[in-house]
């Protein structure tokens, strides 16, 4: 403690002279006053489109500002704090954009830069002269130091700030959008979410928001780096959000069931992943007209992700010419029937700029294909926690049947999801052990693991079974040169589910080759350029390759396959 005293007093006496002295066994120790830095520009002139947003468009490189001493062998605490400044003004009396830099440079891309002018209120299309400057400052009660100031002419484009774009807990991109009418910032929409699903939100000028860690409380908004995810609450279905950038903060309307009343009446059903509220009839005449209402629970910073704390709201529908509107209160509908017989009344959500109401003809559209299994609990003593990182792929539509290969290593069992992030849609053990059993939906327990090690899973959810394979330390590739054995061996590599060998063949197989796990002939991958299918139809790379000698890598967890020559 005294001795950052004694620091600020050094600091302070340096904004009224220009050097401090003391005496050190007589001789005279002097420190200068704090040096400009120097900036410079790789640009004058800077256009940006949407083809050069991910590119670096300019950037900005300066001297270090620091304080020196006449004694080489002392030395000045380094307490410099640089800011680059950037302004429309060339005074920067206001108007000014700041940043701390810790580095001697700054790159911008197009899409930084375009958002830097946005904030200055620059106008698209048209140039306009932003002024840059570092300020250098060595206390909160000191003078600060500028350097020479430089000039970039910067020619934004239109950013649509109508969007906000629904991220996953990785910042990675979703189908999910809410809308900005005004394009002010608060963005309004329906999301299909599952259970404590956790996101962030993106603005147009790349913004991205998520929970503020300072304050740490749900559904209260920060746009800083060290920003959490945001999250839902623990019930799944279909939210109203309400996601304001400017008032700092989100809620989410739980809607958990819409009731049709009128000309025809029931409980609509949410399919959660094309964001649709659906109800079969019998129609009986060219138009109907209906009320859809319910009643809801709304979460905010005041209740938190607290279920007993959310407030009751009701909710409705109305119509405004070819759209709908949403709020608390329901008015009649009127819609168009196609034809008499089986019909479907649609709500569909999945626009945020127009949500419509419509009746189609038939029982509503086909069920979704589940392509991806997801195996969380399967390498927790692996990673130390439960991840939807090891995946099963759809191989037989038919059956429903799911294959991949998984490095396992259990400590607590595992479930069979069906959706990535989705915790409440999950198959657990019906009947069985850990390497062949049945299946049983939304209820059981974990189903049981094997010793640590490689296995092919085998999934059937038409049939509810699953069965698990061991994969040994060697693979075979059967049907190069035709000859169809398991004589060309692959051995097991340091990296689980790598596999590697010399394979030769002195014509193309007319019918392929195939990549088998045992010698069984029932457990095989074909596939084409680099990537297995199992099950597949025959690999026939040996076709475009010239005939010799060649080191073959298959990879069984990601399911990949190279030749090298």
């Amino acid at each position: 403690m005294k001795r950052m005293k004694k620091i600020n007093i050094l600091l302070l006496l340096l904004s009224f002279a220009a050097f401090i002295s003391c005496e050190k066994e007589g001789d005279l120790i002097t420190i200068s006053r704090l040096e400009e830095n120097e900036l410079t520009g790789s640009a004058s002139d800077v256009v940006i489109t949407e083809d050069n947003t991910e590119e670096v468009v300019l950037t900005l490189n300066w001297t270090e500002s620091s304080l020196s001493i006449s004694d080489t062998t002392m030395s000045v605490p380094d307490i410099v704090v640089t800011t680059l400044q950037a302004s429309t003004n060339e005074d920067f009396t206001d108007n000014v954009t700041e940043s701390t830099e810790t580095e001697l440079s700054r790159s911008f891309t197009g899409a930084e830069l375009n958002t830097l002018a946005k904030n200055l209120g620059a106008i698209p299309d048209v140039s306009t002269s932003v002024f840059f400057r570092l300020k250098a400052l060595t206390g909160n009660n000191m003078e600060p130091v500028y350097s020479n100031a430089i000039t970039t002419n910067i020619t934004p484009f239109q950013i649509d700030m109508s969007i906000g774009y629904i991220l996953d807990k990785d910042k990675a991109e979703t189908a999910m959008t809410l809308y900005s009418a005004d394009s002010d910032g608060r963005y309004l929409g329906f999301t299909g979410a599952v259970s404590w699903y956790n996101f962030f939100l993106r603005e147009g000028d790349g913004t991205v928001w998520g929970n503020d860690p300072v304050s740490e409380v749900p559904f209260e908004l920060s746009s800083d780096e060290g920003a959490w995810n945001c999250w839902f609450p623990g019930l799944g279905g279909c939210y109203y959000v309400d996601f304001n950038t400017n008032e700092l903060e989100w809620s989410a309307l739980h809607i958990p069931s819409l009731t049709v009343s009128g000309d025809i009446e029931g409980e609509m059903t949410y399919d959660r992943p094309n964001n649709k509220w659906i109800l079969v009839f019998d129609a009986t005449s060219s138009s109907i007209n209906i009320t859809v209402s319910g009643n809801g629970k709304l979460y905010n910073p005041t209740t938190r992700d607290d279920d007993a704390a959310a407030i009751d709201k009701p909710v409705g529908f109305t119509q405004n010419s070819e759209t709908l509107e949403f709020g608390e209160q329901a008015s009649t509908l009127s819609i168009n029937v196609p034809s008499a017989g089986e019909s479907t009344l649609v709500i569909d959500l999945s626009n945020p700029a127009a949500w419509t109401c419509e009746v189609t003809a038939g029982s509503g559209e086909p069920e979704e294909i589940i392509e991806t299994l997801y195996l969380p609990g399967i390498d927790d003593g692996i990673t130390g926690e439960w991840t939807f990182n090891n995946s099963l792929h759809l191989y037989d539509e038919e059956t429903m049947s799911y294959a991949g290969v998984v490095n396992v290593n259990s400590l607590w069992g595992y479930n069979i999801n069906i959706e990535k992030d989705n915790w409440d849609d999950a198959y657990f053990l019906g009947e069985g052990d850990a390497y062949t059993g049945t299946l049983s939906f939304k209820e059981g327990d974990n189903l049981p693991s094997p010793d640590p090690g490689l296995y092919l899973f085998d999934v059937s959810l038409n049939a509810l079974s699953y069965n698990l394979i061991s994969v040994g330390t060697e693979i075979y590739v059967s049907g190069l040169d035709d000859i169809w054995d398991f004589s060309k061996v692959l051995t097991a590599t340091d990296e689980p589910g790598v596999f590697s060998g010399e394979v030769t063949f002195e014509a193309a197989s007319p019918w392929g080759f195939q990549i088998h796990l045992n010698d069984s002939w029932n457990n095989f991958y074909g596939g084409a350029d680099g990537q297995l299918i199992y099950k597949g139809a025959s690999i026939t790379d040996d076709a475009e390759l010239t005939p010799g000698t060649y080191t073959l890598n298959v990879d069984l967890i990601n399911n990949t396959y190279e030749f090298i020559q």
